[in-house]
């Protein structure tokens, strides 16, 4: 049996109509669903590659912060930590106690010696102790025989008897670096113990031990 193919279908039309062909039917554009999917789907998708990242930054800071900080203290072999070298000392105040550092900006020392009489002695006892105050700071210091006193074993003090021993200290003013030796008298016949330096009588005191 023979088929034939159809041509081009024609719509009927009324008597005395042409007839024409019917137009191709229109082409359906994509829908707007398929586009708003893929465009959610490239959020989606950009917002985990941000949290990955942001991942990887935030473990490399924690390994950072896991780090184990330097030990404070190195450890000496008994065990004990090691005293560090800068450790703050005491702090002495000049005065405090006899015999002055040699680093005070004022030191006073003291010995014992014989007296040696001027011509204005009374001819009665004395004790003469020979000392020596250096100035070791940037002021002048004043000394003077009257700025001494003189302790004795049993605890009584003595003022200094002027011009009775013929080495007596001068009255001088030190500057900085200078020191001046010379003898303190005291009348009677006694042990002494320490001399007292006060720094223009009302200054700062300075006590040392008599050796």
């Amino acid at each position: 049996m023979t088929q034939h193919n159809p041509g081009p279908q024609y719509q009927q039309w009324g008597p005395g109509q042409p007839q024409q062909p019917m137009p191709p039917a229109p082409r359906k554009k994509p829908g707007a669903g398929k586009i708003i999917g893929f465009g959610c789907l490239g959020v989606i998708a950009f917002f985990v590659v941000i949290g990955v990242i942001g991942a990887a930054l935030g473990a490399g800071g924690d390994e950072s912060a896991e780090k184990p900080a330097a030990s404070a203290a190195p450890k000496e072999p008994g065990g004990g930590e090691k005293k560090e070298k800068d450790q703050e000392k005491p702090r002495e105040e000049p005065g405090d106690e006899p015999g002055e550092e040699a680093h005070a900006p004022i030191q006073v020392t003291a010995e014992a010696t014989d007296f040696r009489p001027t011509v204005l002695a009374d001819g009665e006892d004395h004790t003469s102790v020979l000392v020596t105050v250096v100035n070791n700071g940037a002021e002048e210091v004043g000394v003077n025989p009257l700025y001494f006193e003189v302790t004795a074993a049993d605890g009584s003090k003595y003022d200094v008897e002027l011009a009775a021993d013929e080495r007596q200290i001068d009255t001088v003013e030190l500057a900085g670096g200078e020191k001046v030796t010379g003898t303190v008298t005291v009348k009677g016949k006694i042990e002494p113990k320490t001399v007292t330096f006060t720094d223009g009588l009302f200054g700062e005191s300075i006590r040392a031990d008599v050796g």
